[in-house]
């Protein structure tokens, strides 16, 4: 069977009216399978509601009650049953704790039709077939779906055929939708008669707009191209490079496309990502299994001579990337730094590095009174990252307002950026390292951060709203005064939620760190080896799938959400695609 399965099928040439009855045979066969399905169901319940009564045949029931004998099957549960009177005589056929089957007897007593009218709830009701018969039923329905799933498979050569149909008939259902959509109106040429004109209206790419007017003008049909408005719904094609291009496998996974009077930020997405990949699962030798099944893939295309996935080289990347953080660090495959050899020691960032974890790091401003422990030097590389990606974010819309005034807001979000971020460092990290007296070369470093705050809220208070008038952006702020408020704590929020990179990558740490301790000591046993080995395997299995899931959740969100968001976008796009059959008279 499993060489049938694994034999390629030579295909059958098909035209497309074979195709098509090929196809509707096929449906037939799966409608009745599905018939077939549902009534095997019903009888296979039918068998098991008679499982407990043994053998029955209802004819021979009736033919018993032909000649005087009537025999009614009862099932109650057990209390009732043993409160029944005298004048009710039964042939008990299985008990159990909780329930009684029995045959009622006949026999004409006093008050038994009075006490038979009272069990009528409990009288089982017989079956339309004998239970042989059923047994004989399931067994030719079995029989019957093996027959159509072997028919279903004899058609496996026509496969190739049958997609091509269906390609084509997508084809001309893409047509005719387009057809019935051409809008029809009656002009008047030169007021002597009424001409009836049929068009549609579409979008084509720039660069394909001469081509377009050039086959217009031989085929003498009316053309009207114009710039598409804010009011209609433009489809969106992304282009970039082939590297940046690697981020699509991920966004059309996520079904994200930017509207078409949106940023295309895929550049900053696929660089931003990759950081947070590789700080996410944060293991070095995570990375290096990641990479080395991405190249594994890589290879096996290159040989098959096929074209190799996009989604195989962004899988490399994201495999590099972790390797990256994981020497950075000095974190590999959950082990502590003195189980490491001493050269990816050396290689890692001392400030940031597993190695010296119990360190801690005096500034030269405190003059060694207060120091930062490399948590915290970790958490202000998280923060500075909100900082680099957030400032792009404004620096971008800054740069489409770069002939209104209304740049100046942009300027004062920007402002208050960097302002609150010496407020996060002082609140979330630590606030003797960072206080608000801090000065540094006779700068007061906290008064600034705080000027900047008010500044840059000023300033976006008063021009970020602005349409050809200043007292208008002022009113239109005033109006959307607890947003206006609620958006400086936002900023604070937005930065502070990047040190969800941080905490999760600590997560992931601790377990890989406790699947080694586990592992560990089964190591040194021989009887014990291969237990530690499976521990291991399904451990950092684990944990990988969770970091898997923790990138989604929380890497994908920083660009998605919080970067998105200081851009003002709302990932309310759908993909460019455009019907590119041509119909021959």
């Amino acid at each position: 069977m499993s060489d049938k399965k694994n034999k390629k099928v030579k295909q059958k040439s098909l035209d497309a009216e074979k195709a098509y009855a090929v196809s509707r045979e096929i449906v037939a066969l799966c409608e009745e399978k599905k018939q077939l399905l549902a009534e095997r169901i019903s009888l296979t319940a039918e068998l098991e509601r008679l499982s407990g009564w043994g053998e029955l045949d209802p004819e021979k029931l009736a033919a018993l009650a032909e000649k005087g004998i009537d025999i009614a099957l009862y099932e109650m549960p057990k209390a009732e049953y043993e409160n029944l009177g005298e004048n009710v005589r039964t042939l008990s056929l299985q008990k159990t704790k909780a329930t009684v089957k029995f045959v009622l007897i006949r026999s004409g007593l006093d008050g038994e039709d009075e006490a038979v009218e009272s069990i009528k709830a409990f009288r089982f009701e017989m079956p339309q077939k004998s239970t042989a018969e059923i047994k004989q039923c399931i067994g030719s329905t079995n029989n019957r779906i093996s027959g159509i799933d072997e028919e279903i498979s004899s058609f496996a050569d026509c496969a190739d055929g049958i997609k091509k149909a269906i390609k084509a008939c997508e084809k001309e259902i893409e047509f005719e939708v387009y057809a019935t959509g051409m809008a029809n109106e009656k002009l008047s040429a030169d007021g002597k008669a009424d001409v009836s004109v049929a068009y549609f209206t579409g979008y084509v790419e720039e660069e394909n707009l001469e081509s377009l007017k050039q086959a217009a003008k031989e085929n003498n049909w009316g053309l009207i191209a114009e710039e598409p408005t804010q009011e209609d719904n433009v489809p969106t094609k992304l282009k970039n490079n082939k590297f940046v291009s690697l981020i699509y496998p991920l966004t059309d996974f996520l079904g994200t496309v930017p509207g078409y009077f949106e940023y295309d930020i895929s550049g900053w997405f696929l660089g931003f990502i990759l950081v947070f990949f590789g700080i996410i699962f944060g293991d070095g030798g995570y990375g290096l299994l990641i990479t080395a099944v991405a190249g594994a893939l890589i290879v096996k295309s290159v040989v098959s001579k096929k074209k190799v996935p996009p989604a195989f080289l962004l899988v490399g990347l994201f495999g590099l990337s972790t390797i990256v953080w994981g020497t950075l660090t000095c974190t590999w495959f959950g082990l502590s730094p003195e189980q490491l050899p001493v050269w990816l020691q050396r290689l890692s960032v001392p400030v940031i590095s597993n190695v010296y974890s119990e360190r801690i790091w005096y500034p030269p401003w405190t003059n060694g009174e207060y120091g930062l422990t490399t948590a915290q030097n970790l958490q202000i590389f998280c923060f500075s990252l909100a900082l680099v990606q957030l400032t792009v974010a404004h620096l971008k819309v800054a740069a489409r307002n770069r002939k209104s005034i209304r740049i100046l807001g942009d300027f004062g979000s920007i402002m208050q950026l960097f302002g609150i971020f010496y407020v996060v460092l002082s609140f979330v990290v630590n606030g003797s390292v960072f206080p608000f007296g801090l000065v540094l070369g006779g700068i007061p470093v906290g008064t600034v951060a705080l000027v900047m705050v008010i500044a840059g809220f000023v300033l976006s208070f008063v021009f970020s709203n602005y349409e050809g008038s200043v007292i208008k952006s002022v009113l239109e702020s005033l109006k959307n005064i607890v947003s206006v408020l609620l958006g400086v704590v936002n900023v604070f929020s937005d930065i502070v939620s990047y040190i969800r990179l941080w905490a999760v990558g600590l997560a992931g740490a601790a377990i890989s760190a406790t699947v080694n301790e586990l592992a560990g000591p089964l190591l040194g046993n021989f009887m014990f080896m291969i237990i530690a080995i499976v521990l291991l395997v399904f451990g950092h299995g684990l944990n990988m799938i969770l970091n898997v899931l923790s990138v989604i959740v929380h890497g994908i969100r920083l660009n998605t959400l919080e970067f998105s968001s200081h851009l003002d976008m709302s990932w309310s796009g759908h993909k460019f695609k455009p019907f590119e059959e041509q119909i021959e008279s």
